[in-house]
């Protein structure tokens, strides 16, 4: 066989192998890479829409976070006032409760005084008969009631 019938054969045979790999080969492998590039879009854009949504969720965190402040801070301020509240109510009852006490030892005081002044009275009262009665024990004399009455004024 010459060169010329060995390229012309061998120019076929690959000829029906570029047909044979056309059809039967590069239809899979075609479809395998197509398959390959979409799993990979569908897998970037997977990525993108999670990034975008990670976002989202993320403004939502913090718009959630800074309500919670917000709410926290308010219920501070309400506790706060609440709590001032109840200490000046406190105060107040506490005042009331000490004029209550001062007013009720003033009247114990005043009670106290009036029993005093009483007994005064009675003693001064009895002192008042003895001394008539020395007096008029004793015959009138002037000098003499003045004695008496000295020593009454001393006894008082």
């Amino acid at each position: 066989m010459s060169i010329t019938g060995t390229l012309i054969v061998q120019m076929i045979v690959f000829l029906i192998l570029v047909g044979f790999t056309m059809k039967f080969v590069w239809p899979p492998i075609t479809a395998a890479l197509d398959e390959r590039a979409k799993k990979i879009a569908e897998g970037l854009a997977a990525a993108d829409k999670a990034k975008s949504e990670l976002s989202a969720a993320n403004q939502r965190v913090e718009a959630e976070l800074a309500k919670s402040r917000t709410e926290t801070a308010a219920r501070l301020a309400d506790a706060e006032r609440r709590a001032q509240a109840i200490i000046e109510e406190a105060k107040g009852r506490a005042s009331e409760e000490a004029a209550k006490i001062v007013a009720a030892a003033r009247a114990e005081a005043e009670q106290q005084v009036v029993k005093a002044r009483e007994a005064l009275r009675e003693q001064v009262a009895v002192l008042a008969v003895k001394g008539a009665e020395q007096i008029l024990r004793k015959e009138v004399n002037a000098g003499v009631h003045a004695d008496l009455l000295r020593d009454l004024q001393a006894q008082l």
